[in-house]
């Protein structure tokens, strides 16, 4: 009985369906663009989205994609990323956004600025497109 007692509220936390990703933290209701990797420019256009809540999606150099936020702010982290399968000049500038995306683990965001970084030290830098 006490074990029923103790669960009931925990129940209600996962019920509660608030978004927690970076999307309810300023990055929702913007296009952002891709600026730089690693402090280096970044060349190509690459352009993140968060069109609901708990989802992520964009357009690469070549590709569209889209996943489920995994993580609660100020953390990030992407499952079950899908893209289309176009094939363009920019595929080897697309698996360089793609391979840095998926390791970031932390997101800030600052006004018109998002910024996704991991605990090695890489980061990725995007501006919000007006």
């Amino acid at each position: 009985m006490m074990r029923l007692i103790l669960t009931l509220p925990l129940l209600a936390l996962f019920q509660c369906n608030k978004d927690e990703t970076v999307a309810a933290y300023g990055a929702a209701d913007q296009t952002w663009s891709l600026q730089e990797i690693d402090g280096q420019p970044y060349e190509a256009s690459a352009l993140l989205r968060f069109p609901e809540e708990g989802k992520i999606a964009g357009n690469a150099p070549c590709n569209t994609f889209q996943g489920t936020l995994s993580a609660p702010y100020p953390w990030f982290g992407i499952d079950d990323l899908t893209a289309t399968r176009a094939a363009c000049a920019g595929l080897e500038a697309e698996g360089f956004f793609f391979a840095a995306l998926m390791t970031m683990t932390q997101s800030e965001v600052s006004g018109s600025v998002l910024i996704l970084r991991n605990d090695d030290g890489h980061e990725m830098v995007f501006t919000a497109v007006e």
